[in-house]
């Protein structure tokens, strides 16, 4: 009965201990500038969704996340997005845009590229607010950040 009682508590401090270096090991990727940025072009629902999907799990996981929408992407942080990017898809009839303005009303940092709107018919009180437009240099302080991670859809 020793034994079993002895094994037990070891098998238990275990579990504490994997628990507690997991915490540590979350926390310290936190501090050491762990981020997610998430550049979108794609044009297509489908992609635009999954990254947007992919983004907010990081972001509920406590992982900093920034979005960058460029090109055809851009579209999607415009007041009047274009039908195809309000078209719910399955299998959480979640549109790509109606996935996007609830990221950024959850604080996620979402902006356009510097030249999207340049280059497009559009201004700045044409986005969604709380979008904004990104620097170059903002943004290479974002991606050359130590261990932050660039997912490109």
């Amino acid at each position: 009965m020793r034994i079993l009682k002895l094994a037990l508590g070891v098998l238990t401090a275990g579990i504490v201990l994997t628990s507690c270096t997991q915490n540590i090991e979350n926390e310290n990727a936190l501090e050491n500038g762990t981020s997610v940025l998430t550049v979108v072009t794609s044009e297509e629902p489908e992609t635009q969704l999954m990254a947007l999907i992919l983004s907010k799990a990081a972001a509920d996981q406590g992982t900093p996340v920034r979005i960058l929408l460029c090109d055809k992407g851009g579209d999607l942080a415009l007041k009047t997005p274009p039908n195809i990017s309000l078209q719910p898809l399955a299998p959480k009839n979640m549109s790509p845009a109606g996935l996007l303005t609830k990221l950024v009303g959850s604080g996620v940092k979402v902006d356009v590229c510097a030249i999207y709107l340049p280059n497009n018919e559009f201004e700045v009180d044409d986005l969604i607010d709380g979008v904004g437009v990104a620097t170059p240099s903002d943004m290479a302080t974002n991606f050359t950040q130590n261990g932050a991670k660039i997912l490109s859809f």
